[in-house]
């Protein structure tokens, strides 16, 4: 740990609040969403579909705004957007824990939503203007803090959870207005160029964005990306579910998926920075995202060769079956998140030319998020189809498949140099 705040403090000042400021908002937003579904059905006693429409609510505002985010970003500057997003969450989350009205609890969940729209793209561009030649590496380092926050934020809210859950939401809205206070004193303003203008001045908000739907290595790149976040995302949902359908809902059950959580998280904070240099050495960025897409898909090779072990009725055999295969799976999709996301982050600020970077960074992060939404969607469908046809393979494959189909097409993207920055347009000569 001495050698990663080491790193940590060979960069300048605002890189440094910026990873610090992540596990912040990490840690305040984990410690309170994981038990919000528990609170409105059960302290609240809400009906299962106004649960799931208040969760979608949060998630469809912050995914349909991450254009507008990224936009407003690059136009009034990376500051603003994250003190707004930090100031707009902590609201959010006071609301969550005092309002009970439909409503209002609608309004606070979208609240929350919008904030990470507004501060995520921001953030990022921001760390990447302020990282320079260095960002693949300022970007392992921003993984690191990320990972310890959603692992540290569960376990406090756990714990404040189990006194009262408007402590919870008050604690976690006192971490964000502490932490709006900090970007207010503390973060240097930062703005990047805009780019060419057009003859009114700057570029309107359309234009800007029919440049970027026009760029097309981008575009197919976010969409070669998208199985990705697919595949990580099922530490949260397919191998939870695996341990509990042969381990039970008992205290193994709990204890098997913390442990899931526990590999994913530690094992960033451990060794991101350490990959990151190996492969930063070895390998161009695309070959580095090839290899890392390549891993994810891979992961869930243990889970496929699972099936075809007799499940033990009871005892330790069973244990075994329902921890150890998922919990390898865990493993891998963080090595293949380590291996691939600082690269994935620079390719990103490459492809966009370095202009409008945070805007990119919206768009990507909503192509990303509707694909995340249709993969879980199909992934509980092959659960379910496995489940009944008795086919427990099937959903193993699937992800199998889809990780090393996308790991073709950015071998693909890599081999026809579309992973690598646009050559700036001439400029036409004087006279």
């Amino acid at each position: 740990m001495k050698g990663l705040f080491t790193q940590v403090r060979s960069y300048e000042r605002s890189v440094q609040l910026l990873v610090v400021n992540q596990f912040t908002i990490n840690l305040g937003f984990y410690m309170l969403m994981p038990y919000l579904a528990a609170h409105l059905s059960g302290t609240l006693g809400l009906a299962g579909w106004v649960v799931g429409l208040i969760l979608g609510v949060r998630n469809f505002s912050q995914q349909g705004m991450f254009l507008v985010g990224g936009t407003l970003a690059d136009r009034l500057g990376y500051k603003p957007m994250i003190v707004a997003g930090c100031v707009l969450r902590t609201v959010g989350f006071a609301a969550l824990g005092l309002v009970d009205s439909l409503a209002a609890l609608i309004a606070a969940s979208a609240a929350t939503g919008l904030a990470g729209a507004l501060f995520n793209p921001a953030v990022r561009a921001y760390l990447a203007a302020d990282a320079g030649e260095r960002r693949v590496e300022a970007f392992a380092l921003f993984n690191v803090f990320y990972q310890a926050g959603i692992l540290l934020g569960p376990l406090a809210g756990m714990v404040l959870t189990g006194v009262d859950f408007r402590i919870t939401c008050l604690v976690a809205a006192t971490i964000f207005a502490l932490l709006s206070i900090v970007q207010i004193r503390a973060l240097p303003a930062r703005r990047k160029e805009q780019g060419p203008q057009d003859g009114h001045g700057r570029e309107s908000v359309l234009v800007q964005w029919r440049g970027i739907l026009a760029n097309r290595p981008f575009l197919l790149f976010s969409g070669a990306m998208i199985g990705s976040y697919v595949l990580t995302f099922q530490v949260y949902l397919a191998l939870p579910l695996e341990v509990r359908r042969l381990g039970g809902d008992g205290e193994f059950g709990t204890a098997a998926v913390a442990v899931l959580f526990a590999v994913s998280g530690l094992s960033t904070i451990l060794g991101q920075t350490k990959v990151t240099t190996w492969c930063k050495d070895r390998y161009e960025p695309g070959q580095a995202l090839v290899r890392g897409l390549a891993v994810m898909g891979l992961a869930f090779v243990p889970l496929l060769l699972a099936t075809a072990v007799p499940v033990p009725d009871a005892g330790a055999g069973l244990w075994l079956l329902a921890a150890v295969p998922p919990t390898l799976a865990a493993l891998l999709l963080a090595v293949g998140t380590m291996i691939a996301y600082p690269f994935e982050m620079d390719t990103i600020v490459r492809l966009s030319g370095d202009r409008l970077v945070a805007t990119h960074y919206g768009l990507y992060n909503t192509i990303c998020g509707i694909g995340i939404t249709l993969g879980n969607l199909l992934t509980g469908a092959a659960l379910d189809a496995a489940r009944v046809a008795g086919m427990p393979a099937l959903p193993w494959v699937s992800l199998t498949v889809l990780g090393l189909a996308c790991a073709a097409a950015l071998y693909c993207l890599h081999s026809t140099g579309r992973l690598k920055a646009p050559v700036p347009e001439a400029q036409p000569a004087a006279v």
